[in-house]
């Protein structure tokens, strides 16, 4: 199995469903980097991130693709994450499956 496909795994046993709030703070952490740090390499500031990963503020999908691929983790599993919170914000009953 895939590093990016164990991924997805233990964050869905950890965490159920993922959200991008879960996928930008294992991003960050995979890369050992502070909020600080990983703000700068997004060109975001500290309190954006911060914001994303509370689950304060959604993302675009372009801004999860950028992320997931700075952090070498599965841009489907960013897009995916992305596109559902922003079903379940506007209280969409449906279940978001990207199929590549």
């Amino acid at each position: 199995m895939s590093t990016k496909k164990r991924l997805s795994s233990v964050l869905k046993k950890k965490h159920g469903v993922i959200s991008f709030a879960i996928f930008m703070r294992t991003a960050r952490e995979s890369l050992d980097l502070t909020q600080t740090e990983m703000a700068k390499v997004l060109s975001v500031s500290k309190g954006t991130l911060c914001d994303i990963e509370k689950g304060r503020q959604l993302v675009s999908v372009t801004l999860a693709k950028k992320i997931a691929q700075k952090a070498n983790l599965s841009q489907a599993l960013a897009i995916r994450a992305c596109i559902q919170d922003q079903l379940n914000k506007a209280n969409v009953d449906l279940v978001f499956k990207l199929v590549s």
